[in-house]
């Protein structure tokens, strides 16, 4: 069973960056897509981004811009970088990985991580 290890989150002030880690436990990290989704209190799933073992990212238009999605796979981790936080980012992020493609949607992504908490204060 391929498990996904997130790290990174806590409390940042708005206009603050911030880094996510997501570690896969598979060695072959280059077979996978990774990507990331969060869930606002209330709110349902909204995918963030993801990137392709090819190295190929793609974004939501909602945080593109302010959203780096990169990979190292010899340290089998993928991370999210975001860039001028807001409050509503506010949010328990997820780190997602798929053999294929991945997508926009959550069926699309077979493992998923237990997801860390981000929180951006005023």
């Amino acid at each position: 069973q391929v498990q996904l290890i997130e790290s990174g989150g806590g409390l940042v002030q708005a206009g603050d960056s911030l880094r996510l880690s997501c570690t896969i436990s598979e060695r072959a990290l280059n077979f996978y897509t990774m990507g990331w989704f969060r869930r606002a209190p209330g709110k349902g799933h909204e995918f963030i981004g993801a990137i392709r073992n090819t190295g190929t990212t793609y974004y939501d238009d909602s945080v593109k811009g302010r959203s780096t999605i990169s990979r190292d796979n010899a340290k089998t981790t993928a991370y999210l970088q975001m860039i001028s936080l807001k409050p509503e980012d506010t949010a328990v992020y997820y780190c997602v990985a798929d053999p294929s493609g991945g997508g926009y949607g959550t069926r699309s992504w077979r493992f998923w991580g237990q997801g860390t908490q981000v929180t951006v204060s005023s």
